[in-house]
């Protein structure tokens, strides 16, 4: 991850914060900081499809985020004082979790359409639709993933032995 092209030349990344069962990303965001970008990261509304992208601090600012009923960490409701992605300067690259994929870009979620109702929202930002890499284990590849009309293919999967 961390030698791609698209991660080199990247300023502005969206990444998720891990649960148990995905690719770990805590290196990843090291990373991020470590090369001066700036990283962004999930808050998820709950009972709605709503997600923005907001700005961290540093690495050791996940340490101070509060833990939702799906047990991931992300900024509070009331964390007005953080950079959404999209009132800003947009993303020039999200890093997209996910259950399964197949080789044409179709990525199937947790069911909610986060995702993809966030990327209808940056194709109307100036800045456009950031470059997409989904994060997955070999065992995740399908076949076929079944979409609907909603669903935005992702521009890239990065798995071990790709």
């Amino acid at each position: 991850v961390i030698d791609h092209p698209k991660y080199q030349e990247s300023n502005r990344i969206a990444i998720f914060l891990s649960m148990p069962d995905e690719i770990q990303t805590e290196e990843i965001i090291k990373d991020i900081f470590k090369q001066g970008k700036e990283c962004f990261i999930p808050r998820y509304k709950p009972q709605s499809n709503h997600m923005d992208m907001l700005k961290l601090s540093s690495a050791e600012d996940i340490s101070s985020l509060a833990l939702t009923s799906w047990n991931i960490l992300q900024p509070s409701d009331d964390d007005s004082a953080r950079e959404e992605a999209l009132a800003g300067g947009g993303l020039d690259l999200i890093f997209m979790p996910g259950l399964g994929f197949d080789k044409k870009g179709n990525r199937l979620g947790r069911g909610k359409g986060y995702y993809d109702t966030y990327l209808e929202r940056c194709m109307k930002h100036p800045r456009g639709k950031p470059y997409t890499i989904a994060l997955a284990f070999r065992e995740q590849i399908c076949e076929s993933v079944p979409v609907t009309e909603n669903d935005v293919p992702i521009d890239e999967i990065l798995y071990e032995g790709c």
